[in-house]
């Protein structure tokens, strides 16, 4: 039996750098055609939204905070029509920081542009380059607490974070400072969550693991948890 194809979303580079070689590169590219986010997730069976810059504030009617990096339109647009065509399709999906604000971003939520003005402190990352770790509780009874049923040491490394959740959305689980570090829709439907950490820099692969065997119960017919 095939395994399932995990579409990764990440960086778009103007110069990226392997061997010899200096080229623009980038996985899932983006392509402004009409349609092509759709055709690009239906021939996947799972996506995976990776970190990245800070999303355009005017994307979600805020002006510019002065620790907000340079937008990156190109990435935006793409990954915007990215989640709200696996959405559509029921493709089971995860949110890495970066992917987990906008999905509150596209269901019409908002996001703090400098988590330390909020929280009184700068733990959600450590020096450039470096992770910090920091402890993460699921919510009874989502889906969140179904995959890490007890509290977590993550790694995390962001300076943005969830501000007002989006209508249909729901935290399920938080920081010890009360920061928004997963979200899953409120009503049923197929595999979808978003993280604030990023789990792919660590050693628990529960969230891989539950992404992977719902994509591939999709690739069997046989639908997917959530």
């Amino acid at each position: 039996m095939p395994r399932p194809l995990i579409g990764i979303r990440s960086y778009l580079e103007d110069d990226a750098r392997w061997g010899v070689w200096r080229l623009p590169a980038a996985l899932l590219p983006p392509d402004g055609a009409p349609g092509a986010a759709d055709e690009a997730v239906a021939r996947l069976d799972g996506l995976v939204i990776a970190g990245g810059p800070d999303v355009r504030p005017a994307r979600y009617g805020a002006e510019p905070h002065p620790r907000t990096g340079p937008p990156a339109l190109a990435r935006d647009a793409w990954e915007l029509a990215l989640i709200a065509a696996a959405l559509d399709r029921g493709l089971p999906l995860l949110g890495i920081c970066r992917g987990m604000q906008l999905l509150n971003v596209l269901q019409g939520g908002t996001l703090h542009q400098h988590l330390p003005d909020v929280v009184g402190h700068p733990g959600h990352a450590g020096p450039p380059g470096v992770f910090a770790h920091h402890e993460v509780t699921p919510v009874p009874g989502t889906l969140t607490a179904r995959l890490l049923p007890t509290p977590v040491s993550v790694p995390t490394y962001h300076h943005q974070a969830v501000d007002h959740v989006a209508p249909d959305l729901t935290p399920s689980a938080h920081a010890p400072d009360g920061t928004v570090e997963t979200l899953e829709f409120t009503q049923p439907r197929p595999f979808a969550l978003a993280v604030q950490w990023h789990p792919e820099a660590g050693d628990d692969d529960r969230l891989m693991r539950a992404l992977v065997g719902a994509a591939a119960g999709r690739e069997m017919g046989a639908g997917s948890a959530g």
